[in-house]
């Protein structure tokens, strides 16, 4: 006798005999005899007797075909089976017609959702057609019942969740000396360890990129300049040593002469050790120049993830005051300022300055002439962006300005905006460590469903209520996650889990990943405060104190319930201020359908991120960043501030000044300025004129205009999807 069923999902539910009559009785009234109730349920019983205990879908389906063929109604049967091709047609329909979006290469959300992904080319495709037919398998046999129904219901969005079968992570901050000192082996393939600053530049690029393909996320480097500093002294001394060989000359006391700054000089005037030190230094910023150039037109050029993607990278730098350290950030800097190919500007790597008192902020600080350099490179190409070392949390209390690897005190950052600092299970850093993955919750649609009760108070601590539910249930899938996650063996990630992450020099190839994960960071994400308030108490937190302090104590509360699951599943938790992308709109366009266009909430194409100040609000920086600031002590899985400036600003590095200042004097974690570059695909003309159409210099109307989607860049608009097309619309100047 049945007792339950499997249904296609992987779900098992009880048995119910009703819905193969109402099956049968379909079929029925589709003949000119129409429906016979006792040979209905005749039908019924004898399959629901003579059956197993449990039995799938399609088996039991299977059984009424052949009873209604063994009973005198066989032009039932026939139409039975007609219904059920129907039925797996329009089960498979749905993914027909997506596959046939990404085929068509038509413009949609789908083939759109990730704007650094070209989704039209053969391995583009290859990928989409991977993660649109995946995603569903985690639904039915991955996730949880209540995961599954928070997923279904727009509660929540798990990111990457193509990726979860593979039980990658999300990203990792390369402790690139690792790599420069003792080689890897990548593949097939392996690297000697580096000697030069050609040498250290190339497997830079090589280190992102091969991590790449073993993760899901980004990869960012924490202390670039740092790393690479050693190979200018080694290349120094090459160049020395190359002038020994042609001028027979002993001069090995200039290998480890001091060097006060590498700056190309005129020999004029020089004769003996000193024109060849000065020689030796003029061929040095050279190389360095060039590594550094080749470095940036590496990242942008080569492709990791089958193709179809350029490696999602960032460098942090500008804290180093050696003079070979400064001599990488300022070749750096200048060949970004060049720019690649005709002069286009780089879209990776995501450049951080770390900016901190005493170093590399204030005028008297070692490196204040890079920083000024910094912010000029800014205001032509957006990066780099900048991280403040100087804030609170951003502390650590075992940096010391006369310790050589400093670096591993300091805070840095994913480009994008994901933070990792704080550990409770080894140091605090973010060297060698990243996030194992996110989630993010859907706040304005708890909003919108309390937003019918009269009462205030009620009304707000019924969303509470709602929240909290909400956030056990993040909790509780990301922890099933990392149980999922930490079975891989490190064999499946051969460079990450052997030279990367914290802790794998422990691991051989057949041990699991369990012992050294844990030291990454799990992130419960939010979008759409804005919208949120607006559905609560009508008012958004940029326009009210009202509703500023209502913000505030929604992500207090967040990060309150985050510190508990980090105690109650021993991870840590942390909360995201989320960069969305595809997701801006999707949670969106859901809620719309099922609760009409709301004003303020719903009527726009997309959700504001995170804790920013809706992009349509007009305001000054100033008040942006009161209003902001706060929330970035709360959300230290990740944020960013950000500033609109019009003009052309590469005539004003004192525009991006004033804005490093007020992240400054307002404690906030990281920033970036936005600001108009057009560009002629043609001659290479620049401006910041708004809506350019032809070029001026060539009459060309082939123009880029070069747009920051969520905190990296993106060269054309055409991958962007539809909500951050609108969103990108309504982006006002604050002023």
């Amino acid at each position: 006798m049945i007792q339950t069923v499997l249904k296609r999902d992987g779900r098992i539910v009880g048995y119910n005999e009703e819905k193969i009559k109402a099956a049968i009785r379909k079929a029925m009234l589709q003949t000119e005899k129409g429906e016979d109730e006792g040979l209905i349920q005749r039908i019924a019983d004898k399959i629901g007797t003579q059956g197993k205990e449990q039995m799938s879908v399609e088996d039991i389906q299977d059984q009424v075909e052949i009873q209604l063929m063994r009973s005198p109604r066989k032009e039932v049967a026939k139409k039975y089976i007609s219904y059920r091709d129907k039925r797996s047609i329009a089960r498979r329909a749905k993914t027909r017609d997506m596959f046939l979006e990404i085929i068509e290469a038509k413009n949609t959300d789908v083939t759109r959702e990730n704007a650094n992904m070209n989704a039209d080319s053969p391995a583009g495709m290859m990928m989409k057609f991977s993660s649109e037919t995946t995603k569903p398998f985690v639904d039915d046999y991955l996730l949880s019942p209540d995961t599954r129904e928070a997923v279904k219901n727009n509660y929540l969005h798990i990111h990457d969740k193509d990726y979860y079968p593979t039980k990658s992570l999300t990203c990792i901050q390369h402790p690139l000396d690792k790599i420069l000192k003792n080689g890897f082996v990548a593949g097939h393939g392996e690297s000697r360890p580096a000697k030069r600053i050609e040498t250290a530049s190339v497997i830079a690029c090589i280190s992102l990129e091969t991590a790449q393909n073993e993760m899901h996320g980004g990869q960012a480097i924490p202390a670039f300049d740092f790393y690479l500093a050693p190979y200018v002294r080694s290349s120094y001394q090459e160049e020395v040593k190359n002038l020994e060989s042609l001028m027979n000359e002993d001069l090995s006391d200039l290998y480890n002469v001091e060097i006060e700054d590498y700056e190309e000089k005129p020999l004029t005037g020089l004769l003996g050790k000193e024109r060849a030190k000065q020689h030796a230094i003029n061929r040095t910023v050279s190389r360095v120049h060039q590594a550094m150039e080749a470095f940036i037109h590496n990242m942008n050029t080569i492709h990791s993830r089958g193709g179809n993607q350029v490696v999602f990278s960032s460098i942090n730098y500008g804290t180093d005051t050696s003079a070979e350290g400064r001599c990488i950030i300022r070749e750096l800097l200048k060949s970004t300022y060049e720019g690649v190919g005709n002069g286009a500007t780089a879209i990776f790597p995501i450049q951080i300055w770390k900016k901190k008192r005493g170093v590399s902020y204030l005028p008297e600080d070692r490196n204040y002439d890079l920083y000024c350099l910094a912010c000029k490179v800014t205001a032509r190409r957006f990066f780099p962006n900048f991280v403040n070392l100087d804030a609170t949390y951003n502390y650590h209390e075992k940096w010391d300005a006369n310790d050589p690897e400093r670096y591993k005190y300091e805070i840095a950052t994913m480009g994008c905006r994901t933070r990792v600092f704080e550990n409770r299970f080894g140091e605090k850093t973010s060297v060698a460590r990243g996030n194992l993955s996110f989630s993010t919750i859907n706040i304005v649609r708890i909003a919108i469903e309390c937003m019918d009760i009269d009462n205030k108070e009620e009304r707000i601590n019924a969303f509470f209520a709602k929240l909290d539910q909400l956030l056990e249930t993040t909790a509780e899938q990301l922890h099933e996650r990392f149980l999922f996650q930490k079975t891989a063996y490190a064999k499946q990630f051969p460079l990450l889990m052997s030279k990367l992450w914290v802790g794998c020099d422990k691991l051989t190839g057949t041990d699991t990943i369990e012992s050294v994960i844990n030291q990454g960071t799990l992130g419960i994400g939010f979008i759409g405060l804005a919208e949120c308030l607006i559905a609560l108490i009508g008012q958004h937190h940029g326009e009210s104190p009202e509703a500023q302090e209502l913000g505030l104590k929604i992500v207090t509360y967040m990060r309150d319930r985050v510190n508990d699951f980090s105690d109650k599943y021993q991870h840590n938790y942390s909360v995201l201020a989320t960069p969305a992308e595809g997701l801006s709109g999707r949670f969106t366009k859901y809620d719309r359908k099922k609760f009409g266009v709301i004003p303020g909430v719903t009527d726009k194409d997309y959700y504001t991120n995170s804790n920013h100040v809706p992009v349509y609000y007009h305001c000054s920086p100033r008040h942006k960043a009161e209003i902001e600031a706060p929330y970035h002590d709360l959300t230290r899985g990740g944020h960013i501030f950000y500033v609109e400036i019009d003009g052309d600003a590469t005539h004003n590095p004192q525009a991006i000044m004033d804005i490093v200042d007020l992240i400054d004097k307002y404690n906030i974690g990281y920033g970036s300025v936005n600001h108009n570059r057009n560009r002629c695909m043609h001659c290479g003309y620049e401006d910041a004129t708004a809506d350019l159409k032809v070029c001026p210099k060539c009459g060309s109307t082939a123009i880029d205009t070069l747009q920051r989607i969520t905190g990296y860049l993106v060269g054309t608009t055409d991958r962007w999807n539809s909500g951050k097309l609108a969103e990108l619309r309504d982006r006002v100047v604050h002023k």
